[in-house]
């Protein structure tokens, strides 16, 4: 009888420990696939950019650097500049997150400023203080009526700004931070998107009917259409590599035929719509570099891509002709190209020092020869001033 005992409640402890263990596999521990699944579309796979072709003697655009432009006092040093934009006054709004010296929590704490400044770079103000979609802002951009849009990755909230500084509108939700509450990002292959609410936003632009779209984002891996007046119309793309899909649709912009830009980061590339979201053509990055050179952060790149990534993109509003800029983080160079992505110059390097770049993660650009760099990662905006009829070959 004793054995019999002894035998079935170890047979009941093992029995309770495959359980266990089944359990543990569905939901995801150890680290590995979810239950037996395979990896999803995208996954671990090489980005599409990494044996596009070159493109050699690409000119080189002379270029300065304001130095000093912004005006600000030793208590107001910038923190890292996400966003930077420029409205029809040449008032000049940033994205700054400072972080805290004095109180915590040291990691996952809310850090977002909005600097507003004259277009000489006089401090004029801080726009939206104590605001509650403001936690970890990603993007701001002006619209036609100097509205000015914040786009918050992590309340994943698009605040719509009046000129004098009045919330107007938000688009999406930020998540209660009710008491034992746990926020944690599904993983981007996984999620399952729903109309209206973003996970991990990015940036945000508007059609010539004012529609808006918002790339979206970190998590949810498409980009969102909604009318003027913030009513949802629809969405496009999924998680992957192939026309449509997205690894980080990390910032946009629409010409004024209504084309949607879409900076395709994790798969280096920039991808082009209609404003339907129908798919039209890749454009590349692909201008030759030493692919010897050091990064500014991180470990060389053991099998480096023949197209770099881009990290931000702006389209010029002003003039007969609209260029596209767009910028890398490494090797960190600015480019210049046409509507139809051909590269008609470029500048600038990754570094820490003048006319360098480290993390750069926001443009603007009030004309094709004026363009401001969010210097992430330098703790600092650049004012460029480009002279691209004075362009020489490498």
């Amino acid at each position: 009888m004793k054995r019999w005992l002894s035998a079935s409640g170890i047979l009941f402890i093992a029995a309770i420990f495959a359980g266990t263990l089944s359990i543990f596999s569905q939901r995801g521990g150890g680290g590995g696939q979810r239950g037996d699944r395979p990896p999803a579309a995208g996954v671990g796979q090489p980005a599409p950019n990494q044996d596009v072709p070159t493109v050699n003697d690409v000119p080189l655009i002379p270029f300065e650097s304001v130095p000093n432009f912004f005006k600000i006092n030793p208590d107001m040093n910038f923190g890292e500049t996400l966003s930077v934009a420029v409205n029809s006054k040449g008032n000049i709004v940033v994205v700054n997150h400072p972080g805290t010296a004095t109180s915590g929590p040291l990691y996952g704490n809310a850090t977002t400023q909005l600097w507003e400044f004259d277009s000489n770079g006089k401090f004029l103000r801080e726009i939206g203080k104590g605001v509650y979609g403001l936690g970890y802002a990603h993007a701001v951009r002006f619209d036609k009526y100097d509205n000015l849009w914040v786009v918050d990755k992590g309340t994943n909230s698009i605040m719509k700004f009046n000129p004098a500084g009045y919330v107007l509108m938000n688009l999406g939700r930020r998540p209660e931070g009710y008491e034992g509450f746990e926020f944690r990002r599904a993983r981007p292959a996984d999620k399952i998107a729903v109309d209206a609410l973003f996970d991990g936003p990015t940036d945000v632009a508007w059609d010539a009917q004012d529609n808006i779209y918002v790339s979206d984002g970190y998590v949810n891996s498409r980009i969102g259409k909604m009318s003027k007046n913030g009513d949802w119309i629809r969405s496009w793309g999924s998680y992957g590599t192939g026309p449509s899909q997205f690894r980080n649709p990390h910032n946009m912009q629409i010409d004024k035929q209504g084309n949607v830009y879409v900076a395709d980061r994790g798969n280096g590339r920039i991808q082009v719509f209609d404003s339907d979201g129908n798919f039209k053509k890749f454009i590349w990055l692909n201008a030759a570099y030493d692919k010897k050179r050091h990064p500014t952060l991180g470990n060389p790149n053991p099998i480096p891509p023949n197209g770099t990534a881009p990290w931000s993109l702006c389209i010029t509003a002003n003039g007969p002709t609209q260029y596209l800029f767009a910028i890398d983080q490494e090797p960190g160079r600015l480019y210049k190209l046409t509507l139809d992505g051909k590269i008609l110059g470029m500048l600038g390097e990754s570094g820490r020092g003048p006319r360098q770049f480290n993390w750069p993660h926001g443009l603007a650009c009030p004309s094709e020869d004026v363009v401001f760099v969010a210097d992430m990662n330098n703790w600092r905006v650049q004012k460029l001033i480009l002279n691209a009829k004075q362009s020489v070959s490498r």
